[in-house]
């Protein structure tokens, strides 16, 4: 049952009507006692609730009754209807326990996503103590090496929520996974015959974000001499992961929360409105929640990001899954450059374990395959990895920078980008995850710079 409450009939019977029509039981209310006295007599699975309650437009009697409603039973979830002026009051309502909120005027095909995808995380409860054989009978976890109970945890919560359409923030250092959780869920998920199209927002600059995310008509602008799909249109039925989402600057955040909220957005150049269907997945090594404080980063933005928060452990915090993660590196290894001998001593393995590892599987898969390419050995022993180790670009201690005022920040970007280029033989998959970067991100750079580079060498 979802119980409507709004003082506006015109809002209840239309909300009565769409939720009927789509073959949900529903009823509505009109004042904060007939919604208290429903809930207490037949306990809704879930509650649609106007802040703007009565004439008054300050949203304090909307606040109020979702306090009673949480006091009286806290785990019934609450989806908020507010304007979008309102959002700020909507994000109070989210820290007061409220499920999700969305906006008026809405999209009915929005808000019906908002309330199957609140009712579908009720009904899918965590799980504990799963093992990795039972995770792996029910869901595609193959690119995904670990059986720490951290990760199975982490895999855990992508299979329950991968079905539903719910927003995830990922969160985790660099080199944790985050990317390879993203793709998991997608192909967890039932959009997983559509696309998944990844964006490192962290390469996009406000002038370009709307051209980038939402696409140009041709003449928009001075160089825009070709019609240009926007990623939000590519990904549509699918799923976007918007990588590096902590990097978004202040202008662009505003835009985003825009096409995440009405999922409406206009083509640059065109006054058409486009709508859009799309699973949004955000990741970041940043705290968001302490930018927030600081004044960078949106609270609301943060709120319609983050439904569901998945967490990925250092490597550090789980060692047990540094050897699996090592053999995994070796059986690619073998095949790659035809060494079907090759294989990592006990004591290597074991040694690699007590190692910090701040740049977390990204440095240990580097650290493995070029420990590989410098030694010709089939077993590959501590010297051999030790010896490498201190190349390694995320060993501890070991990262010198420049004296300020030597270099500029740019200067430094290129040297970097062209010793990766250079290491890696111009292939730029490897160089791109050496540098961190997704391959477009590479290619914007190598372009912004004109750095020369071959594409039949990846």
């Amino acid at each position: 049952m979802i119980l409507i409450i709004d003082d506006d009939i015109a809002v209840r019977t239309s909300l009565l009507l769409l939720l009927r029509q789509e073959g949900f039981e529903a009823s509505a209310a009109g004042t904060p006692e007939q919604a208290m006295e429903a809930i207490s007599q037949t306990r809704p699975g879930l509650i649609l609730l106007d802040l703007n309650f009565s004439n008054r437009t300050t949203g304090e009697e909307g606040m109020a009754l979702l306090d009673r409603i949480k006091t009286f039973d806290h785990t019934i979830p609450v989806i908020l209807i507010t304007g979008w002026g309102s959002i700020e009051l909507a994000v109070q309502g989210m820290k007061l326990g409220a499920a999700d909120f969305i906006t008026k005027p809405w999209s009915n095909d929005a808000l019906l996503q908002s309330v199957r995808t609140v009712l579908a995380l009720q009904d899918k409860k965590p799980v504990r103590g799963l093992t990795r054989k039972q995770l792996d009978k029910d869901y595609d976890f193959r690119q995904i090496i670990g059986e720490d109970p951290a990760m199975l945890q982490v895999l855990e919560t992508i299979g329950r929520v991968a079905a539903t359409d719910a927003s995830v923030l990922i969160t985790g250092e660099s080199g944790t996974g985050k990317e390879l959780v993203a793709e998991a869920i997608h192909q967890n998920s039932r959009r997983k015959q559509r696309p998944f199209v990844k964006v490192n927002l962290g390469g996009i600059s406000a002038s370009l974000f709307e051209s980038e995310m939402f696409g140009h008509v041709r003449g928009a602008f001075t160089d825009a001499r070709f019609d240009r799909t926007g990623r939000f249109e590519l990904a549509n039925k699918g799923t976007i992961f918007l990588d590096e989402t902590g990097d978004l600057e202040p202008s662009s955040q505003v835009k985003l929360l825009r096409v995440l909220q009405d999922r409406t957005y206009e083509v640059l150049g065109s006054s058409r409105t486009k709508t859009v269907d799309v699973r949004v997945v955000c990741a970041t090594n940043k705290n968001l929640h302490q930018m927030v404080a600081d004044g960078s980063f949106r609270e609301d933005l943060l709120y319609r990001i983050n439904l569901i928060t998945i967490h990925l452990p250092a490597l550090r915090e789980r060692p047990g899954d540094i050897p699996l993660l090592v053999n995994h590196f070796i059986r690619n290894l073998r095949e790659i450059y035809n060494r079907p001998a090759l294989t990592v001593s006990k004591e290597a393995l074991k040694w690699l374990q007590s190692l910090s590892l701040p740049g977390n599987i990204r440095q240990l898969k580097n650290l493995t395959e070029r420990t590989m390419l410098v030694h010709n050995a089939d077993v590959l022993e501590i010297g051999h990895f030790s010896g490498q180790l201190e190349l390694s670009p995320a060993a501890k201690g070991q990262l010198q920078l420049p004296g300020v005022g030597t270099i500029t920040l740019e200067d430094l970007e290129v040297e970097m980008i062209r010793k990766a280029m250079a290491f890696h033989q111009n292939k730029i998959a490897r160089a791109a995850a050496a540098l961190g970067l997704t391959r477009s991100a590479l290619y914007r750079r190598l372009e912004k710079y004109n750095i020369p580079y071959d594409e039949a060498a990846d």
